[in-house]
């Protein structure tokens, strides 16, 4: 017999919570024996550490952390799920994830590992639109997850799969698909780290879905809704006029990874035939690894059947009852990735139930300590999520990329590069201090990537901080900036 979960006590599933949150999925989340963390530095448990990595990898909060203790009481409390309780419980996640969208039943919802698993969705959904291949292009691709240039191009990401199946990292996964694949890349942003105009990017993929059109290619584009530096490409009046120009020669997915994406624009994105791909552990605040597509129902009803290959990847339960071929997947229970899904959903339906000017509230108060901390005291320059010029286009960006800003620090003395970078990143753990991992954007003169860091805010934060008035969440945000600012510049001395 279940127990009743409001009655659970959530210490008595604390230790095998923790243990499950890092199973089921790839190596990225392996706990470091030596410091209980995943390469992330992320912890599976409630941390101390002053984080504002959101746009990595996030601790679990306290509040997410009871929750999932409460799931795994209710499910699965001889901590053993059967297939069956699996897709019950996943179906159960695919309401709520609606609810808290407000989406119809009309779209469909496919749960992943990863966001770098959530490439082949795109895969499947055109894999046979034509016999030439799938031109797949990619936005920046230094700006979208280091394992997607792989799984974008049908082959592994990593040495093991989620269910467990060894293979080999940048092998095709199998079957004819990875063969019919040429992955191209559309630069976003100049040598410098200016945006390109949205026009720009819009040009480029033009001639690039010409060029492939004229070689019989299907072309797969991919719509970047909050890149590694908060990009939105391209604006929805160009993807209007590519859809105008180019019909069902091309089809798009739209990387939402990073979460930071309103109900308005997710539903704006599936009503122009849009997937759109979305992870439980960047903004959303959920531990890492999950994910989950949203797509079309008619999208699926058109799709060809699946790929026998992801039987290596996928379990049925996550893939919607009526895409073709699905029961070629193995009826297999994921415990550690209904759990990180679980710790995901709820942070979203918190956040959700903000309402948007108390989210607008807490965001415009972060993006302030951001600036005076990390500009005017420390003398990082942030990168603008939007072209040069273009003030108005910055006025009218998504207020939930303010969530997130990238402090370009080649600038400062020594010119600290990439590397020097990821060394500051590093050490400031040892400091009790997480940031987003550093991301190449910025060209130094010779050549070599400049040196960033990454200050995000995340879902359960914004849950936490609402609960302040303004001038202690003033206060708030400026002594955790502070903090993080003393520790840089204590790490820049030692190194």
């Amino acid at each position: 017999m279940k127990p009743n979960a409001a009655a659970v006590d959530t210490a008595v599933f604390a230790d095998a919570a923790a243990d499950l949150l890092t199973r089921g999925g790839d190596a990225r989340i392996v706990l470091d024996p030596a410091t209980g963390l995943n390469q992330y530095f992320s912890s599976p448990r409630p941390s101390s550490a002053i984080a504002y990595a959101s746009s990595t990898a996030n601790d679990i909060s306290a509040p997410a952390f009871d929750h999932v203790c409460r799931r795994l009481a209710e499910v699965a409390p001889d901590l053993i799920l059967s297939p069956q309780g699996y897709q019950d419980a996943l179906d159960a996640l695919r309401a709520r994830i609606r609810r808290a969208y407000r989406l119809g039943d009309g779209v469909e919802i496919v749960f992943a590992p990863s966001g770098t698993d959530l490439e082949y969705v795109g895969l499947a959904l055109c894999k046979e639109r034509s016999e030439a291949g799938i031109r797949n292009i990619l936005l920046g691709a230094d700006e979208v997850g280091s394992g997607c240039v792989y799984s974008a191009h049908g082959q592994f990401f990593a040495n093991e799969t989620a269910r467990g199946i060894k293979v080999v990292k940048g092998e095709p996964m199998g079957g004819r698909l990875p063969a019919k694949i040429e992955l191209y890349n559309v630069p976003v942003r100049d040598d410098r780290g200016a945006a390109y105009r949205p026009e720009e990017i819009a040009r480029r993929i033009d001639l690039a879905v010409d060029e492939a059109a004229r070689a019989r290619k299907h072309t797969l584009v991919h719509v970047v809704h909050g890149s590694k530096t908060g990009l939105v490409l391209p604006a929805f009046e160009h993807l209007d006029a590519l859809v105008d120009r180019h019909g069902d020669t091309v089809s798009f997915i739209v990387d939402a990874c990073q979460a930071r994406i309103t109900s308005a624009a997710i539903a704006d994105y599936l009503a122009r035939g849009c997937a759109v791909l979305v992870t439980g552990s960047k903004f959303m605040g959920g531990p890492p690894f999950n994910g989950f597509a949203l797509v079309p129902r008619a999208m699926v009803e058109a799709s060809a059947p699946m790929p026998i290959a992801f039987c290596k990847i996928f379990r049925r339960a996550e893939w919607p009852d009526n895409w073709p071929d699905a029961d070629l997947l193995p009826r297999e229970a994921n415990l550690g990735l209904l759990l990180r899904l679980e710790a995901s959903v709820f942070e979203l339906e918190r956040f959700q139930a903000l309402g948007t000017d108390r989210v607008t509230r807490v965001i415009l108060a972060f993006h302030a300590a951001v600036r005076t901390a990390f500009v005017e005291r420390l003398g990082g320059r942030r990168m603008a999520p939007y072209a040069p010029g273009e003030r108005a286009e910055g006025d009218a960006h998504p207020i939930e990329m303010r969530t997130l800003s990238t402090i370009d620090i080649s600038g400062l003395p020594g010119s600290p590069d990439f590397d020097e970078a990821k060394r500051i990143h590093r050490a400031l753990v040892d400091e009790g201090v997480r940031l987003g991992q550093p991301v190449k954007c910025v060209r130094l003169p010779d050549g070599r990537w400049g040196g960033t860091l990454r200050v995000g805010l995340s879902m359960p934060q914004v849950s936490a901080f609402d609960a302040l008035d303004d001038d202690a969440l003033e206060t708030r945000l400026a002594g955790d900036m502070a903090v993080i600012v003393d520790a840089i510049e204590r790490v820049r001395t030692a190194g």
